[in-house]
């Protein structure tokens, strides 16, 4: 091999490795099979917080892209908050689908089961989506079901992460949204300011954590850990002077 063709060869070697490393990791991952219809149209998109417990998805940072999943991507409401990428599979149904449209979905929502065979039984992978979301992939017209393909993908947000406080009296929960990373939270710790030690907190339901303690009149602090271990602190995100109903939002995010 001549002198050229070695640098040439060694250039060509260069350019692939560089577009290799350019590229997000996220194409490589398998695009798996699933199906998709849409809310009821005369149904707020902002209203559609569901089984997870978001009381208006603008409010929780979420916007109207969103979806309730069936029973085998909702996992007891341990999906809430997550963020998935959905393209209408044009192979399969090139009359409703639009070519190479995609469209990313966040996990507000329960799809249940009919238990008679329906989308949402298991083993069906299925995204009833906002409106606003389905007609970003789907052709308008189409009032029934489209085939789609979705990956997991990481949330992206802005702002920070939000603590809605919920409870009465000495019963205290705090709803958990506008997560980035992974979105779907694993465990939660949280820490009065009269406290010297983390508690752990369980899942009520959806987005909701509860604490086993009395935390009014308190600062809180919080730990959160993602399903991809990623974790972070939140100290003395909420002040002392909190009421139930009242969200906070920290300066930190997961990315």
């Amino acid at each position: 091999m001549g002198p050229l063709m070695i640098i040439l060869s060694r250039f060509l070697c260069f350019v692939f490795l560089v577009f290799s490393a350019a590229t997000p990791h996220v194409h490589a991952l398998p695009w798996l099979h699933a199906h998709a219809t849409f809310y009821g149209a005369d149904q707020n998109p902002t209203a559609l917080g569901g089984a997870c417990g978001y009381d208006n998805t603008f409010h929780a940072g979420f916007g109207v892209n969103t979806a309730a999943v069936s029973t085998m991507l909702f996992r007891g409401g341990q999906v809430c908050g997550a963020c998935y990428r959905v393209m209408c599979d044009y192979r399969a149904d090139p009359k409703w689908c639009l070519r190479g449209r995609t469209v990313t979905v966040t996990a507000t929502n329960f799809c249940p089961p009919n238990n008679h065979g329906g989308w949402c039984d298991p083993p069906h992978h299925h995204f009833d989506m906002s409106m606003p979301a389905f007609f970003r992939i789907a052709r308008q017209g189409n009032e029934g079901i489209v085939p789609v393909l979705y990956i997991r993908v990481r949330c992206k947000r802005r702002g920070g992460v939000r603590f809605t406080l919920k409870g009465r009296g000495n019963f205290n929960m705090v709803m958990l949204s506008n997560v980035g990373g992974s979105g779907e939270v694993q465990a939660v710790w949280v820490r009065g300011s009269r406290s010297a030690t983390w508690a752990p907190m369980h899942r009520n339901w959806g987005a909701y954590w509860q604490a086993s303690m009395d935390l009014r009149n308190q600062n809180l602090s919080f730990k959160l850990t993602l399903s991809d271990s990623n974790s972070l602190l939140f100290s003395n995100v909420v002040p002392s002077s909190w009421s139930f109903g009242q969200t906070f939002s920290s300066h930190s995010q997961f990315f």
